[in-house]
C-alpha cells in the first residue's frame, strides 16, 4: 500500500482505503451525529445521560429539524465506516 494525502492508503485492489486515524474520526463524528438525531427527534441528549447533567433539550422546531437533519447523515456515513472503504475506484 502506497500513502497518499488526507490520511488515506493506496489499496491494492485499486481506489483509496480509511486508515485508522480516519475511522475513529468517522466513529466519533457518527456518534455526535446520532446523539443530535435522539435530541432532534426526542429531545434527549445520550452523552449527557451517560456522562452525566441535564438530559433533557428544549429546542426551536427548526433547531430540532437541523438535528434529525445531522443525524440522518450520521447514519448515512455509518456506510463509509463499514462499507468497502473504497474513496475514488473506478
Amino acid at each position: 500500500m502506497e500513502l497518499l494525502g488526507n490520511n488515506r492508503k493506496k489499496s491494492t485492489k485499486g481506489g483509496d482505503s480509511l486508515n485508522w486515524l480516519s475511522r475513529a474520526a468517522l466513529l466519533l463524528v457518527i456518534i455526535g451525529a446520532l446523539n443530535w438525531l435522539l435530541v432532534g427527534l426526542f429531545q434527549w441528549d445520550l452523552v449527557t445521560a451517560l456522562l452525566g447533567g441535564e438530559t433533557m433539550r428544549s429546542a426551536s422546531m427548526l433547531s430540532r429539524i437541523v438535528y434529525t437533519l445531522v443525524g440522518l447523515s450520521g447514519i448515512y456515513c455509518l456506510t463509509f465506516l463499514f462499507g468497502d472503504n473504497k474513496v475514488g475506484s473506478e
